[in-house]
């Protein structure tokens, strides 16, 4: 299978990722832990979700045929 992971970094610091693997945000700073917490109950979560099924998962249809 395939892994898509957005990664939200500011000076060279990431405070949260996106794991498809992991189907959720997850924080790695204190900010990173709230917005993590607000973000899996909002719309980003459904937006990440689509953006596996509408990217990644046709490009890599295409790579690996």
């Amino acid at each position: 299978g395939i892994e898509f992971i957005h990664s939200y970094v500011f000076n060279k610091v990431e405070h949260i990722r996106f794991n498809s693997t992991v189907g959720r945000y997850v924080g790695y700073t204190e900010l990173g832990l709230k917005n993590a917490e607000a973000w899996n109950k909002g719309p980003q979560l459904g937006q990440e979700q689509a953006e596996l099924e509408r990217v990644c998962k046709p490009n890599a249809a295409l790579e690996y045929r």
